[in-house]
């Protein structure tokens, strides 16, 4: 059945129906996924919720760690389709599609239809596409316009008559997306990439005829207004975002996740699996030929004989010049990989058309394997619901939805639950109670100074961030929530005087002031019991 499926031209339709199908059911099944997702996309829903387009914040909290495309296409979608992981997960969906999408149309112009295809699948049916294109965070957006600006640029070099300005004004355009969706990085690793090629393949003089006016004119009319307004707003928010978590986190070795040079070897093997060994394969191939004929007649061409080597040359420099570039810093996540992903499966689509599509096995040894990576793909979205359901908030916060009023109190205390207020789509800050002095001395890399160091862009929004004599007040309140993880040092099952316990999850418990349930058979005790009964329906 798989031999026959993939033996059909019916194979190369449906790809464009099944797997961005299966991306979306798979987004739609998971949990949010902290602390990135409930971080990323809670900043998304408060931007929707506030009318606040201008400055993206957490809690309430400025937040400029990233600008701000991401938070605008969540806000735009959440205020059509609600506010759930679903619909934050769409825009990063649409993002992967798009990098789907425009890597078929490149590959089918350099190598035919058939390896375009083949490389769609192999790019669709992998843990980058189907993992890592539901992924709310910043990083499948930045790969996307990176991709995006490579292949334009590409293809406005490369075209017959000379440089193709439409081309390369869209080069400009997806550059300007890449910054507003991730900061330099949008612009300087495309930048990287191709001026290594152009380098290796000899094409100084097109440079000069680009149109650079109009080009130029672009990118400065998408990138630039946020940066401007938001300067004007937050004199220091520039040197912060660029400053420390650009060139900082780039330099510095105080910042989580640091992970040894070899690491995005692995990375591209987790979420390339198993084209990735494919296009190793292919890389032996070609070092070995381009060896022997250089020794006999210093050529150095790469590519196969029915595709420019140029293009070959392209998608090589792409992978080594990106992962070279993130190897260098002491912070590494999976994520900084994705950018190189189109590149991976062209090689790999290239080697497997020549190699093995004409062994009488070769179609069903592809069908097969693109099985195995969605039977994968199923794996780890179950591995990862559980890992999270066993660290979130979302079973107490469907309570604290339930029965809490817009206009309480709701606080947490030993940590920062980043799915609660998403989950119990809160209207107004939570109160996080802290030691805030200390913290500002000892905190790390960590929530704590995400907090702090954006609460000092807005002094305002500084008052959710409360020192720990606010759980004494909150005693006091009758309208007042609190949540605190299971182990938490604070408040527990045994030690909450003055605090009943509602509810307790699996990783965190939601306390309410037991002032609320002085009088006999209260309106909050009427509440809480249709929201248990509610639940347990």
């Amino acid at each position: 059945m798989t031999s026959s499926f993939f033996a059909s031209p019916r194979w190369r339709i449906w790809g464009w129906v099944l797997l961005p199908l299966f991306l979306l059911v798979l987004a739609a099944l998971r949990p949010l996924a902290l602390p990135d997702e409930g971080r990323y996309a809670e900043v998304g829903r408060w931007m929707a919720m506030s009318g606040d387009w201008l400055t993206p914040r957490l809690d309430g909290i400025p937040f400029f760690h990233k600008p701000p495309l991401l938070y605008w296409l969540e806000a735009a979608v959440m205020s059509v389709l609600g506010a759930t992981p679903w619909a934050a997960r769409l825009v990063v969906a649409v993002h992967a599609c798009l990098m789907l999408g425009l890597m078929w149309v490149c590959t089918r112009h350099i190598a035919g239809a058939k390896v375009a295809q083949r490389a769609a699948w192999m790019f669709g049916s992998s843990l980058a596409f189907l993992v890592g294109g539901q992924y709310v965070n910043h990083d499948m957006m930045v790969a996307t316009w990176m991709g995006v600006a490579i292949w334009c640029f590409a293809r406005a070099f490369m075209h017959d008559a000379g440089v193709h300005a439409g081309w390369a004004r869209w080069g400009f355009v997806a550059c300007a997306l890449g910054v507003l969706s991730k900061g330099l990085i949008g612009l300087l690793l495309p930048g990287l990439v191709l001026f290594v090629w152009i380098a290796y393949t000899w094409q100084w003089r097109k440079i000069l005829v680009l149109p650079w006016v109009s080009g130029l004119l672009l990118f400065a009319i998408i990138a630039l207004p946020w940066f401007v307004l938001a300067a004007r707003e937050h004199p220091d928010m520039l040197a912060y975002m660029f400053g420390k978590h650009q060139f900082g986190r780039y330099t510095a070795t105080t910042f989580n996740n640091g992970r040894p040079w070899w690491f995005y070897g692995l990375a591209i093997t987790v979420l390339m699996f198993p084209w990735v060994f494919v296009v190793a394969a292919d890389g032996v191939q070609r070092l070995r030929t381009a060896a022997i004929r250089m020794l006999r007649s210093g050529a150095h061409d790469l590519g196969a004989a029915h595709v420019d080597a140029r293009w070959v040359a392209l998608c090589w420099i792409w992978i080594v010049a990106i992962l070279g570039f993130f190897s260098i810093p002491n912070s590494k996540l999976i994520g900084y990989a994705l950018p190189v992903m189109p590149a991976l499966a062209v090689l790999a689509a290239l080697w497997w058309q020549q190699h093995v599509a004409p062994r009488h096995w070769g179609r069903f040894m592809f069908g097969a394997l693109v099985v195995v990576n969605l039977g994968l793909a199923i794996v780890a979205q179950v591995s990862a619901s559980r890992y999270t359901e066993q660290r979130g908030t979302r079973d107490v916060a469907e309570v604290l939805a339930c029965a809490a009023q817009s206009t309480d109190v709701v606080a947490a205390v030993d940590d920062y639950p980043y799915d609660l207020p998403f989950y119990a789509q809160l209207t107004r800050p939570l109160e996080v109670i802290q030691d805030w002095d200390t913290l500002r001395q000892t905190a790390g890399d960590n929530w704590r100074r995400e907090l702090f160091e954006g609460a000092e862009f807005d002094a305002s929004a500084a008052r959710s961030l409360v020192p720990m004599a606010r759980l004494q007040a909150l005693k006091q309140e009758p309208h007042a929530w609190v949540v605190a993880p299971n182990a938490s040092a604070v408040l527990n099952a045994q030690a909450h005087e003055g605090f009943t316990l509602i509810a307790t999850g699996q990783a965190w418990s939601l306390y309410r002031s037991s002032l609320a349930f002085e009088r006999p058979e209260s309106t909050e005790q009427k509440s809480l019991r249709g929201c248990k009964h509610q639940r347990k329906k």
